[in-house]
């Protein structure tokens, strides 16, 4: 490719040029007015001195030509994966690679966007990254094969490179409908027992001429909480409480339409995280001794925990004639403790306590009656529990597991948990906690039947040590021995003293991390990890439900610690439901953004307005893929069945050369022939 061009080099500074030219016009006008015969030569003569001045020379070019850069960008983001547009996108894109390839000096350059993010599709952000890689100089145009439903759309196209028209392939139907359920307000967080609110709209597109109320379904962990009714366009408060610590699962689903879209958006699924607001613990320890502030110092290092404790520094029985007091600063408040503001405690210990008529049998029959309606009781025993003076021998019996036989074993011993104890996790993972444990030794036990729960820790001769139970509603927990300071005070190695007392107390006030039965599921890369813990030793037959409604089924085979785990691959994009039949977990590898779900229907009406501002339009790929032309600045980029690409005509520079047109030497005979013409015509009469 070859490209010539007139080029100056002036002899003389233009300023002077300019002067010598109107000083020659001057001359020949004066000429002309005088009718000099000789006035046409003089006036070639000039011309030829003027021209030879300012250096006329022909620049020649050898041109490589650059081709001209044509961007693709394809949608992948969840809407693009419904109805016929994954079809309708892939057959584009093969049509348009074979046109592109056709077209002489287009090079194709290709971007995706997934839009799998929070912010929904990002399909300008994904432009501006790719445009920042090329030379936009050479950019002929952007073709991006989309639904329109594009969620960063440019306020103005002034940033956009000149000259490049923007053409858009819209997938999707134009008959489209859809129903969509939006959560417009809930609580990432909430107060566990306080009421709450969750706000639900349903969106009609397109409305329906009928408004008539829609049934609403709200589900907590699985369980319904609500069935309701709802009008479209109109918000909806549902009322919810939680009822545990931790994560709590809601469902809300609204019925489906004749022939929706999609029923990916009928279902909204939330995860509220519960909280305590405060924990309330009440310890009555029942003498002093060595590990008297093992409980306490336990408890007072939670922040979250309010304690309340008393120490019985003198029982009834033993007077000594200290005033009382010197002993506490306030009496025992036995009725507001046990009777007035009982249950709004979490936990009642008793440590070390003992019978002695500081608190009648009738709010011990309170105590066990807290305990039957969802409250929590640990009995932390010494040796008055093998007396006559035990708790067993109060209405506490009915919920306590283990019956004292009146023994009290004082031998070194050393902990060890039970296969059931290995499983739960109360007492697994506990380190050190080997066939033959490496922890320190107790020395003291009582001896007791087990009448009812687990036995997770055993003692002298395999006796029970630490025995777990749930009672109606509430939960118990017996540590048969008052001897757990020791590992505390490191004696001979020590052992889990802080951990195993802080999983006991935390399993009694039902922290979701320590329950026995539980499913849980985790997005990882490329799929799921589902976990069933339980203290069973039998398989568990899971259901999983992927986003669009399909079911499968999986058996998972538990480990020795009662743990079963298992991995699924998703290759759907939403949410997954698993359930064991009672429990119910919820993972999302792939999750569709709030943003995406909202409104799934093919559009022009967002791109519509930026294609036109740089030239391009929007076309329906319904219809079938439009042909691609290359035009020339200034024409339309698009017509009836076809879409144009600027012709750019960019190119590189490889050689040049220079051709003077009046060489001194033809300079110098052109001015003396024109010179003796003009002699010779005015020596004639």
């Amino acid at each position: 490719m070859t490209g010539s061009s007139l080029v100056w080099t002036p002899w003389l500074p233009l300023w002077l040029l300019l002067f010598l030219a109107v000083l020659a016009l001057l001359l020949l006008a004066f000429g002309v007015w005088r009718r000099a015969r000789s006035t046409g030569f003089r006036a070639l003569f000039l011309a030829v001195l003027l021209l030879t001045l300012a250096g006329p020379s022909l620049y020649r070019e050898e041109r490589e030509p650059l081709e001209n850069l044509v961007l693709m960008v394809t949608d992948r983001s969840p809407s693009q994966r419904l109805d016929l547009r994954p079809a309708q996108t892939d057959r584009a894109l093969a049509e348009l690679r074979a046109r592109l390839a056709r077209l002489p000096g287009v090079t194709l350059r290709e971007v995706t966007v997934r839009g799998d993010g929070r912010d929904g599709t990002p399909l300008f952000a994904r432009l501006r990254e790719a445009l920042g890689e090329m030379d936009r100089s050479r950019l002929a145009g952007v073709i991006a094969i989309t639904d329109g439903q594009i969620h960063d759309p440019p306020e103005d196209p002034s940033g956009w490179p000149e000259e490049v028209p923007f053409q858009v392939l819209l997938t999707g139907r134009t008959d489209e409908s859809d129903r969509a359920l939006l959560v417009e307000a809930a609580p990432s967080f909430a107060v566990v027992g306080e009421p709450q609110e969750l706000v639900l709209r349903v969106i009609e597109q397109p409305p329906l001429a009928e408004r008539r109320p829609l049934r609403l379904v709200v589900r907590r962990d699985g369980e319904v909480i609500a069935d309701t009714r709802i009008v479209a366009g109109v918000p909806t408060r549902i009322p919810f409480t939680l009822e545990k610590a931790g994560r709590t699962v809601l469902e809300a689903e609204v019925e489906t339409r004749d022939g929706e879209l999609t029923t990916l958006n009928n279902r909204q699924t939330l995860f509220v995280s519960g909280v305590r607001d405060r924990l309330r613990v009440l310890l009555v320890s029942g003498l002093p001794y060595p590990g008297l502030r093992v409980w306490r110092n336990l408890l007072k290092a939670d922040p979250s925990v309010d304690l309340v404790h008393f120490t019985i520094l003198r029982p009834p029985e033993k007077q000594d004639g200290t005033p009382i007091r010197e002993l506490a600063l306030i009496a025992f408040p036995t009725r507001e403790l046990f009777e007035l503001k009982l249950g709004e405690f979490d936990l009642v210990i008793f440590d070390r306590y003992a019978r002695r008529g500081l608190l009648p049998l009738v709010y011990l029959d309170n105590i066990a009656r807290y305990v039957e309606e969802g409250g929590a009781l640990l009995e932390a025993a010494g040796p008055e529990f093998a007396s006559l003076l035990s708790l067993y021998r109060t209405p506490l019996a009915r919920v306590l597991p283990g019956r004292p036989t009146g023994n009290l074993l004082e031998r070194g011993f050393r902990p060890a948990l039970t296969d059931l104890g290995r499983r739960h996790p109360v007492t697994r993972g506990l380190a050190g906690a080997a066939e033959d444990p490496r922890w320190g030794r107790w020395f003291r036990q009582v001896e007791v039947e087990a009448t009812a729960g687990e036995v997770v820790m055993t003692g002298l001769d395999g006796r029970p040590l630490l025995i777990l139970q749930r009672v109606g509603e509430g939960r118990v927990a017996q540590l048969l021995s008052d001897q757990a300071w020791l590992w505390a005070r490191g004696f001979e190695g020590g052992g889990p003293q802080s951990l195993l007392l802080r999983r006991l107390v935390h399993w009694l006030m039902r922290e979701p991390e320590l329950e026995e039965e539980a499913l849980l599921a985790r997005p990882v890369e490329g799929g799921i990890e589902i976990e069933r813990r339980s203290l069973s030793e039998n398989p568990v037959e899971l259901v999983v439900e992927s986003p669009s409604g399909g079911e499968r089924r999986l058996r998972l085979e538990p480990d020795a610690a009662g743990i079963a785990r298992g991995r699924i691959e998703a290759g759907e994009e939403g949410l997954y439901r698993i359930s064991d039949g009672t429990r119910v977990a919820f993972a999302a590898p792939r999750p569709i953004a709030a943003r995406e779900l909202e409104d799934m229907l093919s559009t022009a009406e967002i791109l519509a307005p930026f294609a036109a501002a740089t030239g391009g339009t929007v076309t329906r790929l319904a219809a079938g893929t439009p042909d691609v032309r290359l035009v020339g600045g200034g024409r339309r980029a698009f017509g009836r069945g076809w879409i144009g690409l600027r012709d750019r005509e960019r190119y590189i520079v490889r050689a040049t050369s220079r051709t003077p047109l009046l060489p001194p030497a033809l300079a110098l005979v052109l001015l003396l022939s024109t010179a003796a013409l003009a002699w010779w015509r005015e020596g004639r009469v």
